[in-house]
């Protein structure tokens, strides 16, 4: 029978390869060279674990910055009315670095003093005449015109060469009843930084009822008005100034409207306001007790005056009594408040002051108690107020006890993070 062939797959052999003629077999790599081939793989190796572990580390360095990156921000762009820088030096003090703050503050402080000598460079300010009628609450008495405080003498000037005027009270601010329920003064806050300029503001508490409003923020507590001067409330608003310190550094409590919001402390220096408005300044347990008749209590260091004399220690702040930030002796913008001996009000700001400097002035303003309130420009701001629309009793605006007082003149009638006291007609 015929076959047919069987196919076989065909193969294609390269040729061997032909050493060129004197060409030599190439040499087996050296134990050298092996050594540096393996030193560059453990090399490329190791940049390898390096890179991760970096990517690793800023990772996770970016999920633990995330956290108070996020906090950062929602405490610069809350409700309130402080200023950036302030907010982010409040938002530093309340994680954690109040100590680096306060070691920055007082080297800022000693670093730059206040200047020394001149005289102010557009003199004393002027104060606000009085400009028509706060109007009392609907249910408020009758005013008996009579029945009002003697304005104060004469602050003496701590200067050898007072200007005119210097330590002169004028009556300012809205009337009560048909009269001037403040009166501020102007002075140089010592008798060597000379080019600078303190302020006072006197209160009649005959003629004026006083509330504390706590802030979004400090205290804490019952936010019935809103942490500002509500509108309803703003026809009679006479006058306004800041609370104290942060409640966790005022070494004190705070009571309002039935309510503990923080533990009051015995001998503590302490703002009181009784349920008919009548406010007054003394020592905790002391001058003033827990009772059925007291409306607020906010209490701020230990008193800097008492019995008419600045208290003992203060200018090297004996038992941190007087707090632990900048320090007593450090010039820096402060405020106080005191009670003169008829129960008339008396608040004080200005720069340059010392605790000491702020006693004296308390003192020479006829203060018989008095207690430091905030410090630092941001915080020291008081205010008196005008109508600004003849047909709106409502609508008011502040006026600056002192020009270069940093906030704007609307602060308390927004609402802001700290807590402050409003006086208002009485009649």
């Amino acid at each position: 029978l015929p076959t047919e062939p069987i196919a076989t797959r065909s193969t294609t052999v390269a040729p061997p390869r032909r050493r060129p003629a004197g060409a030599h077999p190439a040499p087996a790599p050296s134990r050298r060279a092996r050594r540096v081939e393996r030193d560059a793989t453990k090399s490329t190796r190791r940049l390898r674990r390096e890179r991760i572990v970096r990517r690793v580390l800023v990772g996770a360095l970016v999920v633990v910055l995330l956290f108070p990156a996020w906090s950062w921000y929602r405490a610069i762009s809350a409700e309130g009315t402080d200023p950036f820088l302030a907010r982010s030096v409040e938002w530093l003090r309340d994680n954690g670095m109040s100590g680096a703050v306060d070691w920055i503050e007082h080297w800022w402080y000693t670093h730059h003093e206040p200047p020394v000598g001149g005289r102010p460079e557009h003199g004393l300010p002027k104060a606000q005449a009085p400009t028509g009628e706060a109007a009392a609450a609907p249910d408020a008495p009758a005013a008996p015109v009579h029945e009002h405080l003697t304005p104060p003498p004469p602050m003496q000037p701590l200067v050898a060469e007072p200007l005119d005027g210097e330590g002169v009270w004028q009556p300012t601010g809205r009337t009560v009843a048909g009269v001037p329920a403040v009166y501020t003064s102007f002075f140089r806050p010592d008798a060597i930084h000379t080019s600078l300029v303190a302020g006072a503001m006197w209160m009649d508490t005959t003629l004026l009822t006083t509330k504390f409003v706590p802030g979004l923020q400090e205290p804490g507590g019952p936010q019935t008005l809103g942490a500002q001067v509500p509108p309803e409330l703003r026809p009679g608003l006479v006058a306004a100034f800041n609370s104290g310190f942060k409640i966790e550094s005022s070494k004190g409590g705070v009571y309002t409207e039935g309510q503990v919001v923080a533990p009051l402390v015995d001998g503590a220096a302490s703002f009181v306001i009784n349920k008919d408005g009548q406010a007054s300044v003394g020592a905790w347990g002391r001058d003033f007790q827990m009772g059925p008749d007291i409306a607020s209590v906010r209490q701020n260091l230990a008193l800097i005056l008492d019995n008419g004399q600045p208290a003992p220690g203060l200018p090297n702040n004996a038992d941190g009594a007087w707090g632990a930030s900048v320090g007593n002796e450090v010039y820096v913008w402060r405020s106080g408040v005191g009670v003169d001996a008829n129960g008339a009000l008396v608040y004080v700001a200005g720069p340059a002051m010392s605790a000491q400097t702020l006693a004296v002035l308390l003192q020479r303003a006829g203060c018989v108690r008095a207690m430091e309130l905030d410090i630092n420009a941001p915080w020291t701001t008081g205010y008196t107020y005008e109508q600004t629309d003849p047909a709106d009793p409502a609508a008011v605006q502040g006026v600056k006890l002192l020009p270069n007082m940093p906030r704007d003149n609307n602060r308390y009638l927004t609402p802001g993070e700290r807590d402050f006291f409003a006086l208002f007609a009485a009649y």
